[in-house]
């Protein structure tokens, strides 16, 4: 049984559109069936043509979508709606879908807000419907290797995690050459408060907390907004305090010329430490005090359960961003069928972002601003 797939936002000329499209398809796990794909009904139904949907199910905007998919049969209406908007449209369409009856998935950030995203985990968790935020590192098969290799003890206790995201593509004022995609990430209207921190730094973040297992208490920011004319930050470095005592460091840029999307996590314990790298991403490298550094595979017959539910292809096929991103939509397909079949999901397939990460992913980006701004060496991360 495939899952019956709404989109909102990912029209013609959108790039994470087709990424959740593809993510979704990997595994055929779901039916595109309706979608209302920009705000611009004109464009939204020249889209849902080109993608081959019948035009009864391609909706003019997301409130149209909701209350007609609504009115249909149970038998044929939408039944998970992925929001792939700017931040800005991330709320209002998410609420009101689950307060409907639809499962989401809701690309990242989850809201504008910190405000809007706590009001967002009342909804979810009041309505009984799944939720998921789609942080694509977390999809990876040897990050998943990663969070069990700390979880099981074999580190020892977590001393130290360094988590950098590098990009270089707005080193220029590309906002102002018409590029639609730097347009919107660099305006405080349709972005929020934070720019890079906001965009790639929740990434970090997110991976940060998922490898180590560990909740981040305390940090210290520093902010900047490199090129000029820019409204949003565009680089900047958080030093960060642990709930078990460890401290880390987060570098996110968008200005380091020449630089792609290799993030890269690093976690070190009493005994031992491990890193891994999106530009290869195949590999965990596994490091110890008292014996040589190993190198780990996705595909080996040694990875836990985890990461080998998360495996398509034998040993030495590369599996990439697009697989990662599959990985989130197959688990969250799989967890949404267990509870229409009244069966308890695998522990594997449970394994995906939901709203506590998005709630968490906000107060980062509104805690950094705020330290980034202030004179204090350690501000609290609060909620």
């Amino acid at each position: 049984m495939k899952l019956r797939l709404g989109m909102i936002g990912g029209g013609q000329g959108a790039f994470i559109g087709a990424v959740h499209r593809i993510a979704a398809r990997i595994d055929d796990q779901y039916e595109l069936v309706c979608g209302a794909f920009s705000s611009d009904p004109a464009k939204a139904k020249a889209s849902g043509i080109a993608l081959g949907l019948n035009e009864d199910r391609i909706y003019g905007s997301y409130k149209e979508l909701i209350e007609k998919e609504k009115q249909l049969p149970e038998d044929e209406r939408v039944q998970v709606i992925s929001i792939v908007t700017p931040n800005h449209v991330h709320f209002e369409p998410a609420k009101l879908a689950l307060e409907n009856g639809f499962n989401v998935v809701l690309d990242k950030p989850m809201t504008f807000s910190l405000a809007e995203a706590k009001e967002l985990k009342k909804v979810v968790e009041s309505g009984g419907k799944q939720f998921c935020l789609t942080h694509t590192y977390t999809g990876y098969p040897m990050v998943k290797e990663a969070k069990q290799l700390v979880k099981s003890g074999k580190l020892g206790k977590i001393r130290k995690v360094y988590v950098e995201y590098p990009q270089g593509w707005l080193s220029t004022f590309l906002e102002g050459e018409d590029n639609k995609q730097a347009s919107w990430r660099t305006d405080p209207g349709k972005s929020g408060i934070a720019g890079a921190m906001g965009d790639i730094g929740t990434h970090a973040f997110n991976l940060a907390e998922y490898v180590s297992g560990l909740s981040v208490t305390q940090l210290c920011a520093d902010i900047n907004i490199v090129v000029e004319g820019r409204k949003l930050d565009d680089d900047g470095a958080v030093l960060l305090k642990f709930d078990n005592g460890a401290s880390g460091v987060l570098m996110a840029t968008q200005i380091a010329a020449g630089e792609e999307n290799n993030v890269k996590v690093r976690v070190y314990g009493e005994k031992g430490g491990l890193e891994w790298q999106q530009v290869d991403a195949n590999s965990l490298v596994v490091k110890w005090s008292d014996k040589p550094a190993e190198i780990w595979r996705t595909g080996g017959g040694y990875t836990s359960s985890f990461a080998q539910h998360n495996t398509r292809t034998p040993s030495g096929h590369p599996e990439g961003y697009l697989e990662a991103f599959a990985n989130l939509y197959r688990n969250f397909a799989l967890t949404v069928k267990a509870g229409l079949e009244g069966k308890q999901p695998e522990p594997e397939w449970l394994d995906f972002p939901g709203v506590e990460e998005g709630v968490r992913g906000m107060a980062f980006t509104e805690n950094v601003i705020a330290s980034g701004k202030s004179d204090q060496k350690w501000t609290p991360f609060t909620i």
